[in-house]
């Protein structure tokens, strides 16, 4: 019902627009005697229709869950004092799930089945209230737009006005989003640090999170030492961005200066494919064909050589990030105004000598930008390494060894049904709050760079 009531929302609000940029055509003979463009008192009369009706949607939405809740479990019959708020949420599961029919053969409890059919009963009366009043705040919005409309009304400042309040809301929605990560990591995360010493999981080295399930229970103590987590992120993504960072950047020079259009044409979106590859396909890739040529290469020279390594979950992890570095990187060349490079060339300056001295430096802070996506996408990758380099903790620098990343071991420990107040899955969410801060230092970095070495152009 509410997906109707939205689809005929939208049907009303462009209707509003083209009767409204209708009316304020027929009261002027031409055009140009409008305060504003036609448009504008188009969109003027459709977010008037627009933004009651969507008021009421969001707020239909937002109240709807527990209202039809409450109402049901009031209309059941049973006695909420003697349940607990486990059981009840329980009750109110099955009900939905009846009501859905998730449930494929009916219950004998009478209590459940009256209870769904009380639910749906007041799910749909709710919808079909909610959407009549959104048709008549819709039609009260639309009504009086309509009547203002005059050759006279600055609608083009209305209408932008409103736009700037909805781009203001979305970047307050973004920034409330990323306080409300940070809250939510840190709250799970003190209660981790209630059972395990901070220093412990920070500079401890032995990661073992499995935790006995009874006091008799043997060898499952529980050790979460995370330097050897961190250790395995670092040289995975140093190997990765040593593969990424030079390839990446050569290939966006030569496309840039020496590079024929025909060959740009056709080499530009045949590296560019390699981002469109999903990442089981890489992570087949090294476990199938790269870690087996590698144990063989080592066997041949004499070293010793893990089936899953770092160095092939590096290797493959940089191959897979080339296309973010170089296609980045070239936007940020492309970008540097043609007078710089002209200048340069006209100076005498060979074509090398322009790119290192004067191309580079320009489009410095763009090339960064690129590094540091690269790394960050190589940080987060999960499938390569669970492929590739495997789930072992190690602390080790030997990327001939087999080690895992801190995103493994969050995908782990938050795998199959988990108790959310364990020390073993609580160390999921410190593993995720030490990623943030490594990725926020990344961008301070960055920025700190940019801004050492950036030259500022007339």
């Amino acid at each position: 019902m509410i997906t109707f009531a939205l689809s005929m929302l939208l049907l009303a609000t462009g209707a509003s627009f083209v009767l409204g940029r209708r009316r304020v055509l027929a009261m002027v003979e031409r055009p140009v005697d409008l305060q504003s463009l036609p448009g504008y008192y188009g969109w003027y009369t459709a977010l008037w229709c627009l933004v009651p009706g969507f008021v009421v949607v969001l707020g239909w939405m937002g109240s709807a869950p527990w209202l039809l809740e409450g109402a049901t479990l009031n209309a059941s019959g049973i006695d909420l004092a003697s349940r607990s708020e486990a059981e009840i949420s329980l009750f109110m599961n099955n009900v939905k799930n009846l009501a859905s029919g998730s449930i494929p053969s009916l219950p004998d409890d009478p209590a459940l089945l009256a209870a769904a059919e009380r639910y749906i009963e007041l799910r749909g009366r709710g919808a079909a209230i909610a959407s009549g009043f959104v048709a008549l705040f819709a039609a009260a919005g639309f009504s009086y737009a309509f009547r203002r409309l005059r050759p006279n009304l600055a609608a083009r400042n209305d209408v932008e006005r409103v736009l700037r309040l909805t781009l203001m809301a979305c970047s307050t929605l973004a920034v409330v989003i990323t306080f409300g990560i940070v809250f939510s990591l840190l709250a799970e995360t003190l209660q981790f640090f209630n059972r395990v010493s901070p220093i412990e999981f920070l500079f401890g080295t032995h990661w073992s999170p499995q935790t006995a399930l009874r006091v008799d229970q043997v060898g499952s103590s529980g050790s979460f030492g995370a330097v050897p987590i961190f250790t395995g992120t670092l040289l995975i993504t140093a190997i990765a961005m040593l593969v990424a960072v030079p390839i990446g950047l050569l290939s966006a020079i030569y496309m840039g200066f020496y590079a024929s259009r025909r060959v740009r044409a056709v080499a530009k979106p045949l590296l560019e494919v390699l981002a469109g590859v999903p990442t089981v396909v890489y992570g087949f890739f090294a476990a199938l064909a790269v870690g087996p040529v590698l144990r063989d290469v080592g066997s041949a020279i004499g070293l010793s050589v893990a089936s899953e390594s770092a160095l092939a979950a590096g290797l493959i992890m940089g191959v897979m990030i080339i296309p973010f570095v170089s296609s980045l990187s070239d936007d940020a060349i492309a970008a540097v105004p043609d007078a710089m490079r002209n200048g340069s060339l006209g100076l005498g300056a060979t074509e090398s000598e322009t790119i290192r001295s004067v191309i580079l430096p320009a489009a410095l802070p763009g090339i960064v930008n690129a590094f540091l996506l690269a790394a960050s996408r190589a940080i987060g990758e999960t499938m390569i390494v669970v492929m590739a380099a495997g789930l072992a903790a190690n602390l080790t620098a030997n990327p001939l060894e087999a080690v895992t990343t801190v995103t493994v071991q969050i995908v782990t420990l938050l795998t199959g049904d988990q108790e959310f107040d364990s020390a073993k899955t609580l160390s999921a969410f410190a593993l995720g709050l030490v990623l943030f801060f490594v990725t926020l230092c990344l961008n301070l970095i960055a920025l700190a760079v940019v801004r050492r070495f950036r030259e500022e152009y007339e």
